[in-house]
């Protein structure tokens, strides 16, 4: 990842809460949002993983840095997870997510989420979420199961099975109960 890429990634993620980013939200940002914060050190770690001698020690701080924040807000997103622009935390606790997963741009995810790996079955492997995703409270996503774009996933749901574009998923099972998809709850998008 060359550093105007991380740029442009952190500044996504900052828009997505914002709207349009300046200096002195970017900074009231990272001080008091938690998401804004966690995406920052992720980010960054991921663009420090890739320099020579990993940045000559400055990638260890940093991870270390992304460890604290990730323990003092309950989020574990690994720095190694393939994750698109636009990402949004909207709210901070119990998020773990899987690092072989690969989430597409503008993905929302709430708190008490969990993405994982399944280790037996027809879905052995980890998640692929599309754009333009939004991730209710409490739902689970396990599994290499397929999520389409456009699509919203209702809270405490568990995703087993691929789910289609411009979707509406609830329930445990997760099954498709509208096709009115993501529309509304994916905001700021124009960066």
């Amino acid at each position: 990842m060359r550093f105007q890429e991380f740029v442009y990634m952190f500044r996504s993620d900052v828009h997505r809460y914002v709207g349009r980013p300046t200096l002195p939200l970017v900074l009231k940002h990272f001080l008091i949002t938690p998401g804004v914060k966690y995406s920052f050190y992720m980010r960054f770690c991921r663009y420090l993983r890739g320099k020579p001698f990993k940045a000559f020690g400055l990638f260890y701080i940093f991870r270390y840095l992304l460890s604290v924040v990730g323990i003092k807000y309950g989020i574990s997103i690994p720095d190694t997870t393939n994750i698109g622009s636009g990402f949004y935390v909207g709210h901070y606790g119990g998020i773990v997510v899987n690092s072989a997963t690969v989430i597409g741009k503008n993905c929302n995810i709430s708190q008490g989420v969990t993405i994982g790996q399944s280790n037996r079955g027809e879905f052995i492997g980890s998640p692929v979420i599309g754009d333009n995703v939004f991730i209710g409270p409490g739902a689970k996503i396990l599994g290499h199961v397929h999520i389409g774009d456009d699509v919203a996933i209702g809270a405490n749901s568990v995703i087993v099975k691929d789910v289609p574009s411009h979707s509406v998923v609830g329930g445990v099972p997760g099954r498709v109960i509208s096709n009115n998809g993501a529309a509304g709850y994916i905001n700021h998008i124009d960066y």
